[in-house]
């Protein structure tokens, strides 16, 4: 799925893209502090399925290439919130003398499944609950109110308890044998609307202990962390890329770059990360860019990059790439639709160093940049944000 998301993005001219895996995800939205080597269980109780996993969080060389966790152990059943509505159904049926098999049951079984599942979602966050009255049509009305505890009687009536004790240990079984015990998982972390139910809930902490069960953001943890990810939030506390900055280098007449952060850089710093002169690149200028380009991983010499080329005539034919091509297709502009300029006033010399600039990286990520006029004395800029970092 992910080689297909990646060709389809890159098919779709998205020059840079973020992936993520739910698992990972996740743990991303219940703010889990993440290091290399964190093991974690996820608890994924939804409509339809029952699902655990226990998971381990990889190398940054390997969440690099998109894996941010690995698997160790999964179990899963064909049991979820649907299958509960269904208990209620029946035992609502068996309250009111009826049978599904009744006309005028079969005439409300959809109505009844509906309030079946609200009065499921309204027991896990108060002691009581009763289904709306539904009219039948040989007169009168099906009604049924039920406790909290009369809900967990019901499940436990219906084994959900032991289909849950044996899907999380079975997962923690396979962990085991890959050389992962159940003291080594961090924290278990609860997903799907079916993980509101607080015997659910109260299940898990009898089998890991209170302190590691997080089970407060069930339906929106996944949606979070996706979308912190995009924002920028990461998983390690400092730089995951190399960045640079693109010159004009005159004894070539083209482009080069400059690294200014290096891959692993921790963040905030207080010190600068990078100091450089800025010259013009030829007399008048009166504003000098400041381009900032995101490294990717090249290919080594054992893995080259080949590109498919189709001549006039119609024939494919596969062209390996130069060090320089590679390099030109992993770098990603960062600040085009958003440049950055130094304003030389008066206008700058060719070659002269006109500019001196400090980068800095920010609490939040942020590239900033110190700049002062060698000419005139005057700081250009302090500490402004420039790009934010991943």
């Amino acid at each position: 799925y992910e080689n297909w998301l990646t060709g389809v993005a890159e098919a779709a001219g998205m020059l840079r893209f973020r992936l993520i895996d739910e698992p990972s995800a996740a743990a991303l939205g219940y703010g889990a502090h993440i290091q290399p080597g964190n093991v974690y269980l996820i608890f994924d109780f939804g409509g339809g399925t029952l699902h655990a996993s226990v998971i381990l969080m990889e190398s940054e060389e390997a969440a690099l290439s998109g894996k941010r966790c690995r698997v160790l152990g999964k179990a899963g059943r064909t049991l979820g919130g649907s299958r509960l509505d269904q208990w209620l159904f029946q035992e609502i049926l068996r309250h009111n003398q009826c049978q599904d098999s009744d006309e005028d049951i079969r005439a409300i079984s959809t109505a009844l499944l509906v309030e079946c599942e609200r009065l499921k979602v309204q027991l896990s966050f108060a002691d009581s609950a009763a289904i709306s009255p539904i009219p039948l049509a040989g007169g009168g009305a099906l009604q049924a109110a039920f406790t909290r505890a009369e809900f967990e009687d019901l499940l436990d009536q219906n084994e959900l308890f032991t289909e849950i004790n044996q899907t999380v240990r079975s997962a923690v079984n396979h962990a085991r044998e890959r050389g992962y015990s159940e003291d080594d998982i961090q924290a278990v972390l609860m997903v799907g609307g079916s993980s509101q139910i607080p015997s659910v809930q109260r299940a898990l902490r009898q089998f890991f202990g209170k302190d590691k069960v997080f089970s407060n953001r069930p339906l929106d943890a996944v949606a979070r962390g996706a979308a912190a990810f995009v924002a920028g939030v990461d998983f390690y506390d400092h730089i995951q890329h190399d960045y640079a900055i693109r010159y004009v280098n005159p004894q070539k007449g083209s482009y080069d770059y400059r690294v200014l952060v290096q891959r692993g850089t921790p963040y905030p710093t207080n010190d600068p990360v990078a100091r450089l002169n800025i010259k013009a690149s030829y007399d008048g200028q009166r504003q000098l860019g400041i381009a900032i380009y995101e490294m990717g991983q090249q290919r080594g010499a054992e893995n080259p990059s080949v590109e498919l080329v189709f001549d006039p005539g119609g024939a494919a034919r596969l062209v390996q790439l130069t060090a320089h091509e590679q390099q030109e297709r992993s770098l990603f502009w960062m600040n085009e639709n958003h440049p950055t300029f130094l304003v030389a006033e008066p206008p700058a010399s060719a070659g002269e160093p006109r500019f001196e600039v400090e980068f800095y990286i920010d609490a939040n990520k942020r590239l900033t940049l110190v700049a002062r006029d060698l000419l005139t004395g005057k700081l250009a800029f302090d500490r402004a944000p420039v790009v934010r970092l991943t």
